[in-house]
């Protein structure tokens, strides 16, 4: 899975946010403030990764164990399928 073609992430005073360019831009309107985890899955999912994929970078980044990772990729992940911004 990736990010949708017409979004990208900026940083708008100092702040991650997801906002649509282009096409997107009409049927997408406003931005979506990230944290820096948010900021990190995003990144990884402009390269194409799988949920696992995912999962496995927070533990390695964040230290933290694979459940917990687990759940913070999905929620991050059905904020983006919420939002319309996933390519599956």
């Amino acid at each position: 899975m990736k990010i949708k073609d017409g979004y990208i992430l900026r940083e708008i005073a100092e702040i991650p946010v997801a906002v649509p360019v282009n096409d997107a831009a009409r049927s997408f309107n406003g931005m979506i403030r990230l944290n820096s985890t948010g900021a990190f899955l995003w990144r990884l999912l402009e390269r194409k990764m799988e949920k696992e994929q995912l999962a496995e970078a927070c533990v390695c980044r964040y230290r933290i164990d694979r459940s917990e990772a687990e759940k913070h990729v999905t929620e991050f992940l059905d904020l983006l399928r919420k939002n319309g911004l996933l390519d599956e």
